[in-house]
């Protein structure tokens, strides 16, 4: 008898479909087969055979040997002479494919081999599959031209069961027997939830074997822009008579859009530049990037840092940031060697922080208010002067310094980065630089970075 399949039948039309499911195959035909299921098992003998199935399975962490190991230990539960996985993923009626058959000698990985498994059409199981509901045959009956007598010549009776998936049944697995009404009824519930149990543990490992693959392509790519943007930075510090520069560069994320450069314009004048892009990640290295480039373009060796920012604010709104939301804070200093006059110009970025040793004080380096690069085009970025001493220490940063959080939210902040400054006379660059990350880090108790962090240490000598 055919229990539980809907009527598809159009007159002698014989026209089915199925799609792949793994639940219940991948082994070889057990033999010595009499009864289905655990009927002589005792209610203790289920209990640790379903508990040393489900602990096989929560030990799996790739698709293709969860179905190893549940096949191995189904057939104690589930003995059949035959099993066949199908799937209609992607494919219309009647169309299916055979995704896993017990007497397969090659073990296919339907999820990365799709295109060696067999594509039917029509038939028996095509009906089962498309049916989405499970059914008992205790009588299987097939013409030869069925394409699923090839895989159910010899077998007498089946249970399908359906692997539901968003409500439907995408694939199924097949359950055969040699001796007609070979299955019995009341466990056959417990093989459908089952079935189903492993087939959603299953499409999660896909899940994850895929998002796994999808981060891995992509870390590889952000690795290429973080590469790519690691070589726009300056390759060393310059060899500015009587002034030393180091420099500390790190991201939140694989790349970023903080940015710091520097310009010889002649034999005593130096550009000095450092921004911070808005955003974070892949878009951020892409505007630091192009400020980079258009920073590069600049044709004039002039010691009026107003006229770069100018020039690069102009060239970013016209054509990169106007629509996307993004902007570039930025500030900009020339610094003449032979008088260490400083002239410096902001838009939108943080005054840097001056400690004057000779006098043991943090002086204000006057800053007035402008809008960063990138928002609308001819703004105008005032230019201010300083002289610095010999024993002055200059702190230029982007907001990934002062912000970077400790475990209770507080801000680093430019108390304790002058607190770090205080006792800083007898630092050379590198060591100040070094003795402000150590400062940040310890605040932050080692923390990942939340935002990017850029900072240029200057000292006078």
């Amino acid at each position: 008898m055919f229990y539980g399949v809907q009527d598809r039948y159009d007159g002698e039309r014989n026209r089915f479909d199925a799609s792949a499911s793994d639940a219940l195959t991948g082994i070889a035909n057990p033999s010595g087969i009499e009864e289905f299921g655990m009927s002589e098992q005792t209610w203790e003998e289920r209990l640790e055979t379903v508990y040393e199935l489900m602990h096989e399975m929560s030990r799996q962490t790739e698709p293709q040997a969860m179905v190893r190991a549940y096949g191995k230990r189904v057939s104690k539960l589930f003995p059949a002479n035959r099993r066949i996985s199908l799937s209609r993923r992607d494919l219309e009626y009647p169309n299916f494919r055979i995704t896993r058959y017990s007497e397969w000698d090659d073990d296919i990985n339907p999820w990365q081999e799709k295109h060696r498994l067999p594509l039917l059409k029509g038939g028996l199981l095509a009906e089962l599959i498309y049916s989405n509901r499970p059914h008992i045959i205790d009588e299987v009956e097939l013409s030869p031209d069925d394409p699923a007598f090839q895989y159910l010549d010899g077998q007498r009776s089946l249970i399908a069961v359906p692997m539901l998936d968003g409500g439907e049944a995408l694939n199924m697995v097949i359950l055969a027997r040699e001796q007609p009404a070979g299955f019995d009824r009341e466990q056959f519930p417990e093989t459908v939830w089952m079935s189903n149990l492993f087939g959603r543990a299953t499409h999660n490992l896909v899940l994850k074997d895929e998002s796994s693959r999808a981060f891995k392509s992509l870390d590889r790519e952000l690795k290429m822009v973080s590469q790519i943007q690691q070589a726009l930075l300056p390759k060393k510090m310059p060899d500015i008579k009587g002034f030393e520069l180091s420099a500390y560069y790190r991201t939140s994320a694989r790349a970023g859009g903080d940015y710091y450069d520097f310009f010889p314009l002649d034999e005593d004048l130096w550009g000095l530049l450092i921004a911070d892009v808005s955003g974070h990640g892949t878009p951020a290295a892409v505007v630091m990037a192009i400020t980079h480039s258009i920073a590069h373009l600049f044709p004039n060796q002039t010691d009026s840092p107003d006229e770069l920012l100018e020039f690069v604010n102009n060239h970013l709104s016209r054509r990169y940031t106007n629509g996307i939301e993004a902007f570039v804070t930025a500030y900009y200093a020339v610094y003449n060697a032979r008088t260490r006059t400083l002239r410096y110009a902001s838009a939108g970025h943080h005054p840097p922080r001056l400690w004057k040793c000779a006098q043991q004080q943090i002086v204000p380096v006057e800053h007035e208010g402008s809008f960063p690069l990138g928002i609308f085009e001819d703004a105008d970025y005032p230019v201010h002067e300083i002289t610095l001493d010999p024993g002055d220490r200059l702190i230029l940063y982007t907001d990934g310094i002062t912000e970077a959080m400790s475990d209770n939210g507080e801000q680093f902040g430019t108390d304790r980065l002058d607190e770090v400054l205080t006792n800083s006379c007898p630092h050379n660059a590198p060591r100040l630089l070094q003795e402000i990350i150590e400062a940040v880090d310890k605040h932050t108790n080692n923390a990942p970075p939340a935002d990017d962090r850029t900072l240029i240490v200057g000292t006078v000598r």
